[in-house]
Formats: C-alpha cells, sequence, structure tokens
C-alpha cells in the first residue's frame, strides 16, 4: 500500500534543535500532553502492546544502531507495518526524549484516547477496579499491572490526579494500560453506573471492621481504593458500599496502594477460582 511505501521511506534528523524533536520533548510534559492530545510511548513491550491494542500512533523516532535485540527488532517492524513517519535520529536525540535512564532505541508518539465511561462493556458478572485520585503515576500503573494480572474486568479510574499518559504510568503498568478496559469518570458517575448495573461496592477502607477476607467478591463486585494521602472521598461513604480492611500488624497504618490493590485482587480472584461451596 501507499502507506507502506511511505513508511519505507525513512527521513533522517541529526540534531535536538529539530522542530519534530523540540515539539515530541515537550509531551513529556502532562499540560503540553492535554494540549496537543498527544503522548509518548516508549519501551519495546510498551510500544507493542499500544500498538497490537490499535492506538492511533502519529510518527516514531528510532535509532536503529539501539534495535539490536529480538524484541526491539520485532517492534520496529510493527512500526514499520503501521505505516507511520518514522525519524532515524543518532543515540543523543533518543537518549534525550527516553524516558528516565532506559533507551531502547524506539519511541513513539500518539494520539490520546478518550476513555468515556458510557463506552465501557463488561462482562456478565465482572470484578471492577474503581482508583480515585492516585496521585503517583507509577502507583496508577503498578495497580494496572495487577489489574491485567489477576484477570479484573475494567478499571475505572475517577479525579484523576496520575495521568495515565504520564510515561511513569506506562512504564509502571509494562503497557497494560494499551490493553485493559479502562474509563475515566467522575467518582459520583462512577458510583451511579455501578448502582445501576446491581455491583457490589467494597471499599478499601484503613478503619473499616470487616475483613477482606470475609468481603464476598464471587458475584459482580467492585474494588474501591483512594489515594494513600486523602483516602476515599464522601461518594462511597454511600450506604450500599461495604467497607473493608486490610489488617496491619506492624506500625505503619497503611500499605502501599499498589500493594493493597493486588491482594485485594487477588483475593478476588481466588474466591471467584474457588469450587462453589455445598449450601
Amino acid at each position: 500500500s501507499n502507506r507502506t511505501r511511505r513508511a519505507a521511506a525513512v527521513k533522517r534528523i541529526t540534531s535536538l534543535q529539530n522542530p519534530r524533536v523540540k515539539e515530541a520533548l515537550r509531551l513529556r510534559q502532562s499540560r503540553q500532553r492535554r494540549k496537543a492530545g498527544h503522548f509518548l510511548v516508549d519501551g519495546t513491550r510498551e510500544i507493542t502492546r499500544a500498538i497490537t491494542s490499535g492506538i492511533h500512533v502519529l510518527e516514531a523516532f528510532v535509532c536503529p544502531a539501539l534495535c539490536e535485540t529480538a524484541d526491539r527488532t520485532r517492534a520496529l517492524e510493527l512500526v514499520k507495518q503501521s505505516g507511520v513517519p518514522l525519524w532515524e535520529v543518532p543515540e543523543e536525540v533518543i537518549a534525550r526524549l527516553a524516558f528516565g535512564e532506559r533507551s531502547e532505541g524506539i519511541l513513539l508518539v500518539a494520539d490520546s484516547t478518550s476513555r468515556p465511561l458510557n463506552r465501557l462493556a463488561v462482562s456478565k458478572n465482572p470484578l471492577i477496579a474503581v482508583v480515585e485520585g492516585i496521585e503517583k503515576p507509577g502507583n496508577l500503573g503498578a495497580i494496572l499491572r495487577s489489574a491485567d494480572a489477576a484477570g479484573v474486568s475494567a478499571v475505572i479510574v475517577t479525579d484523576a490526579l496520575g495521568d495515565l499518559e504520564n510515561p511513569n504510568c506506562i512504564r509502571a503498568s509494562l503497557g497494560t494500560v494499551f490493553t485493559l478496559k479502562i474509563a475515566l469518570a467522575s467518582s459520583t458517575e462512577a458510583c451511579a453506573w455501578l448502582r445501576d448495573r446491581n455491583v457490589r461496592v467494597f471499599a478499601a477502607d484503613p478503619d473499616a471492621t470487616l475483613d477482606y477476607t470475609h468481603a464476598n467478591f464471587r458475584s459482580s463486585s467492585a474494588i474501591v481504593l483512594g489515594s494513600e494521602a486523602s483516602g476515599l472521598s464522601r461518594v462511597w461513604n454511600a450506604a450500599e458500599v461495604t467497607p473493608i480492611r486490610l489488617p496491619m500488624l506492624g506500625v505503619a497504618d497503611s500499605l502501599n496502594v499498589s500493594v493493597t490493590a493486588a491482594v485485594l485482587f487477588y483475593e478476588a480472584l481466588r474466591q471467584r477460582s474457588a469450587p462453589t461451596p455445598n449450601p
């Protein structure tokens, strides 16, 4: 096709002063991502998952000298097949564009994804995670990674302070941010959406009296997690929400929110995988 032919004609950029590079560098900032409606993806696993999930890629920067390993070659093949404009850049350019210390030789610029709650379709008897006001993108990514691993049906991110398209979130999620069903909403909308679908809601709360192992996650359930700094908002004090707690036997009064998420998701998975007890 024309698109493939166009992609084959690789263009070269040699300088950090190049306007395309400068524009991509600006996307390191959350404000610029929102303004442009674009974000960056680096890391071969993340790039592979982004492309196979059907995300709309605008352009790619590649440093061929760094694309030696099998998985990097595979990721580069996927990028080439997608037919997007491909810029060949030297190592110092890709190092500036890449996030943190890790540069794997390829970086994408992609279109932001809209994730409205009214488009979220879930299976019968779902297990849904709701994360409210998580400040750290790394924590948000780690929660997504655990949700993916434990077979959570969907994640609703409410009042998001941690940005799903932040490089830290993408990396901490290992690219599962592209493969999971995720919706963005306000907590009020999320609470109403769950109520309308008769989903039982359990909120992680250090002051709860019910131990998490005594909660019944076997039927349609939602697990709600709030920020470590401010806990959950009053929306989750509703009568139909059951607070649950993890025992804290040491001097610390709470766990990292992503650790709490993993414990609760796996408890739900354990209950759902166990044979139904005889009445």
